[in-house]
């Protein structure tokens, strides 16, 4: 059988890319935990099996799983498994600091993961793990990124061309590719409620709207995905999605936090934010392709039905996490593009002072953040810094006076 090997086995992932798999039929996929061996120890116990709650519709068995390694506790056996003849794909879901990137989206030689994964033959991350991973493969085979960042693919690849040619490693380029994907499917944490539903410790709740548009761009064989588009650019789809839905999440998750609310549903049906919400994706809308923009209205419309879905208990919370790594792909690169249109950006202002606010908020409360930089930002709001200081950590020094204003 043809095999995934798939980074990053975190509840989106087994909502998103094992369901479409389950789906396909005829592969299976090898799971990869670069850090904890829960998920591993949970799903083992149930023959690497478990439920899929989409709700409206019941209880879905997925069972494409065979086994799961975890890095801490053997990471050759995860090159090993890079170079295997019957792993024709690479699937990640790693979030966005998983990827170990300067604003500029280059690879942070400079950070103390990828300094040990330079200087050491057994890597810790997921960067270390493709770029020898890949040096050892003699075969074709596809590195396809499954994170919310604009250009994934393209990122990937920099990124591992990157790594190897630090490291005196070979790649044979042409035996591999890094398509785009963007991914959609609202996907919260499991609560003790589903767990009880379900009779399944290691359910995934979901809702019933996925959608995945991939770069038709495979060195190799792939599975039979139903409803996946693949096409030449990915681009238009992939703008829209973080622009226009995870934007509206990311301002809903700090406004809404700050006005007292603990899930998406909450917050939307809060009247302010209901109607900021889609304002901001009508502001994004129109950084958009001619294309997008067409459909963006009915897009907003069915994005406002998907938030006020009441049995999807997505935390606020969950949402706001990794706002450094978040917020450029999700309000600034639209301020950017409207600010060059000369055209007002009111509601996406909002969305980013509302992460300041936030920010504010916990660091005074005494709660950790949970962002790679939260000592930075601790450190500026501590020591009496200024709300642009802290733009200068998500790299929005040339939108200070816009969001500020």
């Amino acid at each position: 059988m043809n095999r995934i090997l798939h980074i990053g086995v975190g509840n989106f992932c087994r909502a998103h890319l094992a369901d479409y798999t389950q789906d396909a039929g005829g592969w299976s996929i090898t799971g990869v935990s670069l850090r904890s061996p829960g998920v591993r120890d949970g799903l083992q116990a149930q023959n690497y099996d478990y439920t899929l709650a989409v709700q409206g519709q019941g209880a879905k068995k997925v069972t494409v799983f065979d086994k799961m390694l975890v890095a801490p506790e053997d990471p050759a056996a995860i090159l090993k498994q890079i170079s295997m003849l019957d792993v024709h794909l690479i699937s990640i879901t790693v979030t966005e600091k998983g990827y170990h990137l300067l604003p500029d989206n280059t690879l942070d030689c400079s950070d103390p993961l990828i300094t040990l994964d330079l200087e050491n033959n057994l890597p810790r991350t997921v960067i270390g793990f493709l770029a020898r991973g890949l040096a050892a493969r003699r075969t074709p085979v596809t590195v396809l990124s499954c994170d919310n960042r604009a250009a994934n693919g393209d990122v990937l690849h920099r990124a591992v061309v990157d790594f190897a040619e630090r490291a005196g490693l070979p790649l044979d380029l042409s035996q591999i590719s890094f398509p785009n994907s963007m991914v959609d499917r609202i996907t919260p944490a499991t609560s003790q409620a589903i767990r009880d539903s379900t009779g399944d410790f290691m359910a995934v709740p979901t809702e019933p709207f996925r959608e995945w548009v991939i770069e038709d761009k495979f060195a190799g064989p792939r599975p039979d995905w139903p409803d996946v588009q693949f096409t030449d650019d990915v681009a238009p789809h992939e703008i829209r999605k973080l622009r226009m839905l995870n934007g509206a999440h990311s301002m809903l998750a700090y406004a809404g936090v700050m006005a007292g609310h603990t899930y998406v549903h909450e917050a939307i049906a809060d009247p302010d934010l209901r109607k900021k919400a889609r304002a901001l994706m009508m502001e994004a809308a129109r950084t958009l392709t001619p294309e997008m923009q067409e459909i963006a209205p009915d897009y907003a419309d069915a994005l406002i039905a998907r938030f006020d879905n009441p049995h999807i208990h997505h935390s606020l919370r969950q949402i706001a996490m990794d706002g450094t790594q978040k917020l450029p792909y999700r309000m600034l690169d639209s301020l950017r593009a409207l600010q060059k249109m000369n055209l007002p950006a009111p509601t996406l202002r909002f969305g980013v002072n509302s992460w300041i606010a936030f920010c504010r908020a916990e660091v005074i409360a005494d709660r950790a953040l949970q962002d790679p930089l939260a000592e930075g930002i601790a450190e500026v709001i501590s020591s009496g810094g200024s709300d642009a200081q802290l733009l200068s950590l998500i790299g929005a020094e040339d939108l200070t006076a816009v969001i500020l204003e």
